[in-house]
């Protein structure tokens, strides 16, 4: 779900979609070797899980507001606006009756599949929310049953990749799998920031994932960050769809005003300490003052952006509920991510799991980014906010650079690039030729709409 590439599509099926209404795997015993199968757990990524509101006064209050379609913006801003508390590490509602949860319906797979799962969407087959929805179908083609051999983990992505939340529920949900399969180790595939989540685990319970997991398949994991995405996205925004159809969706400042405050985002900044081919960097137009008003390209590299982020951001604010709220560039979550990223750089990957690592390629990713124009300059720094980006382009997937995706730091069994783009690599052809092969599984039927690409054998 991250990332400008990111459009709102409508799928045309060549054929009825599969398992329409609950779908189901086999039955244990239908498949020769379903006694010898080892879970699989799906791992979802930024944007990637449902997120509902709920209300402590009210028990029986309990509206999906990520991902929706219709009244997205309305039920964005009311309840899922929130704050970072310096004190806890977590994201709070600015309504304090207000809890956001992540529903388990259906051994966690509910909340990573279709986002949203409303009538109109299902109508519509509207494919950007169907996120993980095709993975599963595939996993269940090859013999998978939810709850015994197939689960999914959701989580509030709004939070760090760190946090003890994230990390006790990742935990669970592994013993689960564990302990549910007859004691076999669990084969994890996780993808975009869900990469960043697991390493966080493995990093700080090294002696549990070794315990519990036997292979980690990652997709499209922004290791070392994304660069242009990132620092776009805490000046400016996010914005998933355009034209027409950005009408029933988030808009790209709500988004911004929420992201501001996301720990989760500021982990995704381009790792400072890696040795980038070339360093991103953000350049301005500026007028200036001290020059009668010449006009000059300034640039800031990663280790200035900091500076940059603070001068765009001092008067940012939002209205909630009548009153002002303050949203500068946060420094508190700023210093927690750095330690994230600490913890990140620390991860050693046991000897008994095995990392395959898929990426995405062929596609203009966002690196560098520009503010302004030499004929068009910016006067103070704030008005960066309410500026189009211009960016120069790396290959990748459209929103993770294939230099950071590919720079995980551990000794793969194998690391292969796909020509398709970041949410696009969740139902392509070509990667679940690869899921099959290394979960060593194949499918009883083959006709499943998927989207079709090359692939790059990128060595190990």
């Amino acid at each position: 779900m991250l990332g400008a590439a990111l459009r709102l599509r409508v799928r045309v099926l060549r054929r009825p979609r599969p398992h329409r209404g609950r779908r189901r795997g086999r039955r244990v015993g239908e498949d020769d070797d379903e006694g010898g199968r080892e879970p699989v757990l799906l791992v979802s990524g930024m944007g990637g899980s449902v997120l509902n509101a709920r209300r402590r006064s009210n028990p029986k209050f309990d509206l999906r507001v990520w991902v929706r379609i219709l009244l997205a913006n309305l039920y964005f801003k009311k309840y899922l606006w929130s704050l970072y508390n310096a004190d806890t590490g977590y994201v709070e509602p600015l309504d304090d009756d207000v809890e956001i949860v992540v529903p388990e319906d259906d051994h966690g797979l509910f909340a990573i599949d279709i986002l949203d799962p409303s009538w109109f969407v299902e109508l519509l087959h509207v494919s950007m929310v169907y996120h993980f929805h095709d993975m599963i179908d595939m996993l269940i083609n090859c013999g998978y049953e939810k709850g015994t051999t197939l689960f999914g983990y959701g989580y509030d992505f709004r939070q760090s990749n760190r946090i003890d939340k994230a990390m006790a529920g990742l935990r669970a949900k592994l013993e689960t799998a564990y302990k549910t399969s007859g004691g076999k180790k669990v084969n994890l595939i996780s993808h975009s920031m869900g990469g960043l989540l697991v390493r966080c685990f493995m990093s700080m319970n090294h002696d549990v994932f070794a315990k519990y997991v036997n292979k980690w398949i990652c997709i499209a994991c922004p290791f070392q960050g994304a660069p242009g995405c990132i620092n776009d996205s805490l000046l400016t925004g996010l914005q998933f769809v355009y034209g027409f159809q950005s009408f029933f969706f988030v808009s790209r400042w709500a988004m911004h005003q929420l992201l501001v405050e996301c720990p989760s985002i500021y982990e995704m900044l381009p790792n400072q300490e890696f040795k980038w081919k070339k360093k991103p960097i953000i350049q301005v137009w500026r007028k200036n003052p001290e020059k009668d008003g010449i006009v000059e390209l300034v640039q800031y590299e990663a280790t200035d952006c900091v500076s940059l982020f603070e001068e765009a951001l001092r008067n940012n604010e939002l209205t909630y509920n009548g009153k002002k709220v303050a949203l500068p560039f946060n420094m508190s979550v700023f210093k927690w991510a750095t330690k994230t990223r600490q913890i990140l750089d620390n991860a050693e990957l046991p000897d008994t799991v095995s990392f395959y690592n898929i990426s995405g390629t062929s596609y203009e990713t966002p690196y560098d980014v520009c503010y302004g124009s030499e004929s068009s300059p910016i006067g103070d720094l704030s008005e960066v906010c309410h500026t189009v980006p211009a960016y120069t382009y790396v290959d990748g997937d459209g929103t993770v650079p294939i230099e950071s995706a590919l720079a995980d730091g551990f000794s793969a069994k194998e690391r292969v690039g796909v020509e398709a783009d970041h949410r696009g690599l969740l139902s392509d052809e070509n990667v679940f030729k690869l899921l099959k092969k290394w979960l060593g599984v194949s499918e009883k039927s083959e006709w499943r709409c998927v989207s079709k690409s090359k692939v790059v054998d990128l060595g190990t």
